[in-house]
């Protein structure tokens, strides 16, 4: 199927995204540029309608070298949750990149119970090495 977000109304469909990073030091290699981070997501519903997430988040990830890379995959954690208005739903999940800070960002494709589609964004969150940033 494809996506066709129509315009949300935000009294509606209101979908808040918040982000929780760590950096996972006995994983991380800094010579050898592999720094790891965690991240968990909480997505909660705070419209007055149900919904689902309905395709897989869009993340990009960007590093200090300016590298972008976009991946999209199978849901979040292989669900797509349903929530119903003031449920939520949390998830952890990890980066892999090769500096010490990068920022990631996205959006959430949902789907609410009347088949209007629409866009929950991500917006960016950093990934940092403690120390690196002041």
């Amino acid at each position: 199927m494809r996506w066709r977000p129509w315009h949300r109304n935000p009294r509606i469909q209101k979908i808040r995204v918040e982000v929780e990073t760590s950096y996972i030091e006995e994983q991380s290699d800094p010579r050898d540029k592999r720094f790891v981070f965690s991240y968990t997501i909480t997505i909660r519903n705070e419209g007055q309608v149900p919904a689902r997430l309905f395709d897989p988040p869009l993340d990009q990830l960007r590093t200090r070298t300016a590298n972008v890379k976009e991946t999209r995959g199978d849901g979040v954690v292989g669900e797509q949750p349903y929530l119903k208005p003031g449920q939520g739903f949390r998830y952890s999940s990890g980066a892999v990149i090769e500096t010490p800070v990068g920022t990631m960002q996205g959006s959430y494709q949902m789907v609410a119970d009347d088949g209007q589609q629409f866009d929950a964004p991500i917006a960016p969150f950093r990934l940092a090495m403690p120390g690196v940033l002041h």
